[in-house]
């Protein structure tokens, strides 16, 4: 009864609704690219499974069992992208698509040999977390790249992995999880960032910065 499509719900419910946000409707449409109908018909389903709760006008919100299962997917892709990545060679910009293809069909026995082979890590190659094996995921306070101010220093933590396109950017401009910057100039109404990375300066405007969570350095 847990079929891909439940899973990839779930999933999306779940990083949606991760910063105590109300998961409309509407958003779970955007996350998932399909229409109002189809979700509505979804959403019946999986507060039938018990998999979320749902009160008209209010979002949805995951039970205990719909949570597990969304760690648990996305234990599988964040451990696939890295293991793409480190044993495989695959870009940063390669991993999330090959992932979001895999995720749902590996073993548990796969899974655990993944996670031996890449020395049980915390992190994937976007700087997300990965839940633990029994569903526990870090906890983190950190803000946009949009959010801070002129003058800072501050470290990448985590970039949004759905963009190949802006991670292959980012990265030839050497930004990365773990990589420190330095706010040169923020421009007024939403404007650019000039920001330092090492020994050269680039502008980031907030179609990127929103992307890039940062922590002070």
């Amino acid at each position: 009864m847990i079929t891909q499509a439940v899973e990839d719900y779930l999933k999306v419910i779940y990083n949606l609704g991760v910063d105590g946000d109300s998961v409309t409707t509407n958003a779970i449409s955007e996350g998932m690219g399909v229409s109002q109908a189809s979700v509505t018909g979804m959403i019946k389903k999986l507060a039938e499974l018990k998999l979320i709760r749902h009160t008209p006008y209010h979002g949805v919100e995951l039970t205990n069992a719909g949570q597990k299962i969304a760690l648990e997917t996305i234990r599988h892709h964040r451990l696939l992208e890295l293991y793409l990545a480190e044993a495989l060679d695959y870009s940063w910009d390669q991993v999330h698509d090959e992932a979001e293809k895999l995720e749902h069909v590996i073993s548990e026995e796969f899974e655990d040999k993944m996670a031996q082979f890449l020395g049980h890590p915390t992190i994937d190659p976007h700087g997300a977390p990965i839940p633990s094996k029994d569903g526990v995921i870090e906890e983190r306070e950190l803000m946009t790249l949009t959010s801070t101010d002129a003058g800072q220093k501050v470290r990448i933590e985590q970039v949004s992995d759905r963009d190949p396109d802006m991670l292959r950017y980012l990265g030839n401009l050497g930004i990365y999880p773990e990589v420190e910057l330095h706010i040169i100039e923020k421009a007024p109404f939403e404007g650019p960032l000039l920001i330092k990375v090492g020994k050269r300066q680039h502008y980031l405007g907030p179609a990127l910065t929103d992307r890039i969570m940062v922590s002070a350095a």
